[in-house]
């Protein structure tokens, strides 16, 4: 399992490469287009929003040391003592702030003026994000399906724990491609 998943990575690897590369290639017809649009990101926002899905990196690799330890649930109320499920739904919530921060975001610049047909900035970075979008919310129902699993099995064994592993890969992967992303989008001008 954990071997089809780092190959399907791979794959993925090369889509977002294409997407870049559409970027990069917009970006390079139309260079004044990108100075004018870029200074209508909120960069401060888009910061703490990075940050945010940063840290649930962390908090996706304190539950898989849990799994890796067998502990699919708290033993106690302090961090230290939780287990999988916690750190997991910890993970979600991030994920999901991060997620609302970006509709909020779409929706200001939509109100600017910048939407996906607007010109080609619009669909550059509506396309480059939105994909991003879509494979962080696949991301959020792998670790509900995860944490659905941590419940539902009477002895958490290592095939679970190969799952919250696989699950934190892909998590990963996701959130490196942010750290790219927002690179290229509000700090590359």
């Amino acid at each position: 399992m954990a071997v089809g998943t780092i190959v399907w990575l791979g794959s993925e690897v090369m889509f977002f490469a294409g997407l870049f590369a559409i970027y990069f290639t917009l970006r390079s017809t139309s260079p004044e287009l990108w100075l004018f649009e870029a200074d209508k990101h909120n960069f401060t926002f888009a910061l703490i929003n990075t940050l945010i899905l940063v840290s649930s990196s962390v908090t996706c690799q304190f539950g898989v040391f849990a799994a890796e330890r067998l502990q699919a649930r708290s033993t106690g109320w302090k961090p230290s003592e939780w287990g999988m499920v916690e750190w997991f739904f910890l993970t979600y919530a991030l994920g999901a702030i991060f997620v609302t921060g970006q509709v909020f975001e779409y929706a200001t610049l939509v109100s600017e003026g910048i939407s996906l047909t607007s010109n080609a900035y619009g669909s550059a970075f509506y396309i480059t994000t939105g994909f991003h979008g879509i494979h962080v919310t696949a991301g959020l129902l792998a670790f509900l399906l995860v944490i659905g699993r941590g419940f539902a099995v009477k002895n958490f064994g290592h095939k679970e724990a190969t799952s919250a592993i696989v699950v934190s890969y892909y998590w990963h992967f996701v959130d490196v491609v942010w750290i790219g992303l927002f690179l290229v989008v509000y700090v590359l001008k």
